[in-house]
């Protein structure tokens, strides 16, 4: 069996699909298994995948599903110890899986999640450090857009790894998988991997940021329509919200609906009439 197992989603992703690929086998470590699960592409990529890599595992879904639903269904394919899960136009520096391996083996019981050091494409900038969720229930990538350096290499707990690049411990996904998956198919795309870290936390997992492990992220690669993105970033947050938060808590959060959420939600109905969005929403 693998010790590491990688799952990536495509969409219509023959511009990137390559480049990942070759960053995956081009590594210093090679005791890993890939699955590549792709919504639906209509551009080829399916077909580049079998022609050109053979090897690897290919589920192709004739419509878009969604992440959540792709990432479960890479997961319950794998056979690894730990599953790493990418997005598309992610990146591997040579040494990743070596660097990672390196920090698996000396984590607590209690670690359930890794998160990288995900730099931006121009390899400057930051693209997440983790996932940090504030006291108001407001999520974002710790750290985005700051220039790295030096203080950006230390090891510390952060609340979760954001999904573009994050590895899970299996053991921790079976521990807290749900009806609806291991990532909650109901939230489609956008915010399942902060309901993950949440429910994860909630049974005593931690996640670590690794910045040994480093990677680089294209970012906005999927092209979705900007009017499903703020739907789905609002209808997902109250759902997050709704499901893992204390009653005490919800209330508490009352005044911040009406300050914060309401305006979006009364924007989004007003402008927003007809919203398809496995048609719309490309997830890679």
């Amino acid at each position: 069996m693998p010790r590491i197992s990688i799952v990536i989603l495509t969409f219509n992703s023959i511009e990137f699909i390559k480049s990942c690929l070759d960053s995956i086998f081009n590594q210093d470590y090679q005791d890993f298994e890939i699955i590549i699960v792709d919504n639906g592409s209509r551009d080829g990529t399916s077909d580049f995948i079998r022609k050109e890599y053979p090897w690897v595992i290919l589920i192709e879904n004739k419509q878009n599903l969604g992440a959540c639903r792709a990432r479960n269904q890479g997961i319950k394919e794998s056979r690894g110890e730990w599953i790493l899960t990418l997005d598309c136009d992610i990146v591997l520096k040579k040494d990743f899986l070596f660097r990672l391996l390196n920090v698996i083996k000396d984590l607590s019981p209690q670690s359930g999640m890794i998160q990288p050091k995900i730099l931006n494409v121009d390899r400057e900038t930051i693209y997440s450090t983790g996932i940090f969720l504030s006291s108001i229930r407001r999520f974002y990538d710790m750290d985005k857009g700051k220039k790295d350096n030096e203080k950006f290499n230390r090891s510390r707990y952060v609340f979760g790894a954001c999904s573009a690049a994050a590895v899970y411990n299996r053991q921790m996904l079976e521990a807290i998988k749900e009806d609806t998956g291991y990532f909650d198919e109901r939230f489609f795309f956008l915010v399942e991997d902060v309901d993950l870290a949440w429910r994860a936390q909630k049974k005593g997992w931690k996640a670590l940021f690794c910045p040994e492990a480093v990677c680089y992220h294209y970012g906005n690669s999927s092209g979705y329509a900007r009017k499903n993105r703020q739907y789905l970033c609002l209808r997902n947050r109250l759902f997050l919200i709704f499901k893992n938060e204390k009653l005490i808590g919800k209330i508490k959060l009352i005044p911040l609906f009406f300050i914060y959420d309401l305006p979006r939600l009364l924007f989004i109905l007003f402008n927003y009439r007809r919203l398809n969005l496995r048609k719309e929403v490309c997830v890679r």
